[in-house]
């Protein structure tokens, strides 16, 4: 028993051609859309790196620094896509900036995650270990400093404070007062829940940096791309081939009839002088002479050199004595005249009809 072959369907990849003005256009708005992404993050990791920088005085932060450099290239991203002529350039300036951004953020994201890791030790303020020092409205925090006392470890020290300070003992070393491992005062504070933001703070700018690294580099790839693309020309209807320009030549006018004429057909030769219509006497034609198939009725059609050329001097001669005469005084009828018959009718008498 034959089993049944199987049936292969071979579909067709569908392979999608786009236009070249659609594809252009699909990846402008790629770019710009990418770039304006960027430009909105960069303006958020300014915005959070400026916060943490002012929200302490005594704690660095860094995060700001790339929020600048990709907030610029992404600006000038924008303007270089919407522009035709000087595309290239502002566009290869918006990817250095991105770039240099992408550096930074990566070198920012690492420093602001050490110190909010590191250097920041938030337990404390968590369970209420550390206090907070304000000398009055009527003070400058940078002008004068206090004498706090503060113990750690059973050993009590004097701690020297400015006005408006978060500080905790519990990270103060009394035995070694140059070297401390973590921040145990934060200067320039409302109260000790702001250095709780900052931390916070801090690692939202890694976040975003992180975030602002892999953008920009995307960003810079598609613009890179996108640079290089020339905008196709609008496609217009083909217009109708113009008609051969035709040099008119006046030196060349002569017209020539090749074949106006069908070679081949014999054709009588008449005289070129005139007949007289009256004759006195009738004589019969003598036998008609017929012309050799190689004479001039059996050649194709006169050009117009031998039709343009004057009668010759034999033919200007007989043309003034009127034309051949007989040797008694009156004419003599070539072979080929026409046959002239003489009137016997009266003047007064009607003529009868035509015959045949």
């Amino acid at each position: 028993m034959q089993q049944p072959e199987a049936r292969q369907t071979a579909q067709p990849a569908d392979t999608e051609i786009l236009d070249p003005e659609v594809a252009y256009l699909r990846r402008k708005k790629t770019a710009l859309w990418v770039t304006v992404a960027l430009l909105i993050l960069s303006l958020v990791v300014l915005a959070v790196g400026l916060i943490s920088a002012t929200r302490t005085d005594n704690v660095p932060v860094a995060g700001y620094y790339p929020g600048i450099t990709l907030s610029f290239g992404a600006f000038l991203g924008i303007v270089g896509i919407h522009l035709v002529e000087n595309r290239r350039p502002m566009l290869m300036a918006a990817i250095i900036f991105i770039s240099i951004g992408v550096i930074a953020s990566f070198f920012c994201a690492i420093v602001d995650g050490i110190i909010a890791s590191e250097f920041i030790d938030i337990r404390p303020l968590h369970e209420n270990m550390c206090d907070f020092y304000t000398s009055g409205s009527g003070y400058a925090f940078d002008s004068y400093y206090s004498e706090m006392t503060c113990g750690s470890s059973g050993k009590t020290c004097k701690l020297k404070l400015r006005s408006n300070t978060c500080y905790c003992c519990y990270l103060y070393n009394c035995e070694n007062t140059e070297y401390h491992p973590q921040y145990f005062e934060f200067t320039g504070v409302s109260s000790c829940w702001d250095v709780i933001h900052l931390h916070r703070l801090l690692w939202s700018s890694v976040v975003l940096n992180v975030t602002g690294l892999f953008l920009g580099i995307i960003a810079a790839a598609i613009l890179g791309a996108y640079k290089d693309m020339q905008k196709p020309a609008p496609a217009r209807a083909p217009s109708p081939a113009p008609p051969p320009h035709i040099l008119y030549n006046p030196t060349q006018h002569m017209l020539t009839y090749a074949g106006f004429c069908p070679p081949g057909q014999n054709l009588p030769a008449y005289p070129n002088y005139p007949v007289p219509v009256q004759a006195t006497s009738f004589q019969g034609p003598a036998s008609p002479q017929m012309i050799p198939e190689g004479g001039p009725g059996g050649t194709s059609c006169p050009s117009e050199e031998t039709q343009s050329q004057p009668p010759s001097q034999g033919a200007t001669q007989m043309l003034q004595q009127g034309g051949p005469q007989e040797p008694g005084g009156g004419f003599m009828l070539t072979p080929n005249a026409p046959v002239l018959f003489g009137s016997s009718q009266s003047p007064f008498e009607k003529p009868p009809p035509y015959a045949y």
